[in-house]
């Protein structure tokens, strides 16, 4: 009879965890397509439709607390801070749908300043880790960028709300894209197990 380590009950929970995590792998697909259907819709609308875009900006927090449900769900640790982040996301959709007008007005300015300052952030990152980032000079050309967005936006309310609608749009492509490569990885994965 062998004695059973410590590494090797790890290595098993690990496995066991996996498992259960690429089991599921059809769910990333599923939310994937829906975010890029999203992205689709939310890249088609006109800007001077403020409640319009609000209110899709709703439907957007609302799917994205879904699916902060669905990882709490799915992953083992840190439950507590998915449930928070799909309460957060549930509560502000619906107050979105509340005040559309008022929604869309702060979500333009809350997007310039945000471009303008994570600009300034990944400029500051990038030259101070220049010797340890591989790809620091991009780093710094995307932070260039994001500054001189948010300058762009900061300074007239319709220019807010173009970059609002493609903020918002790209960043639904993304994640759908995102989902659906991870499904494919965890589908690989389970078929490899």
């Amino acid at each position: 009879m062998t004695a059973v380590t410590e590494d090797e009950i790890a290595g098993e929970e690990v496995v066991e965890a996996m498992a259960r995590f690429t089991r599921n792998w059809w769910l990333w697909l599923v939310t994937g397509i829906l975010w890029i259907l999203i992205s689709v819709v939310i890249l088609s609308f006109d800007p001077t439709s403020a409640a319009t875009i609000a209110w899709m900006f709703g439907l957007v927090l609302l799917f994205a607390g879904v699916a902060e449900f669905v990882a709490m769900a799915m992953v083992e640790g840190w439950k507590w801070l998915h449930g928070l982040l799909g309460v957060l996301f549930v509560v502000a959709g619906f107050l979105a749908f509340l005040e559309p007008f008022q929604t869309f007005g702060i979500l333009a300015l809350l997007v310039g300043w945000f471009l303008l300052f994570k600009g300034i952030f990944d400029i500051t990152l990038s030259i101070a880790g220049h010797k340890e980032i591989p790809l620091w000079g991009f780093q710094l050309a995307v932070g260039i960028i994001e500054v001189l967005l948010g300058m762009w936006a900061v300074g007239y309310p319709g220019r807010s709300a173009w970059l609002l609608i493609l903020w918002v749009g790209l960043g639904a492509l993304v994640r759908g894209i995102s989902d659906i490569v991870t499904a494919f990885r965890f589908r690989s994965l389970e078929q490899s197990a």
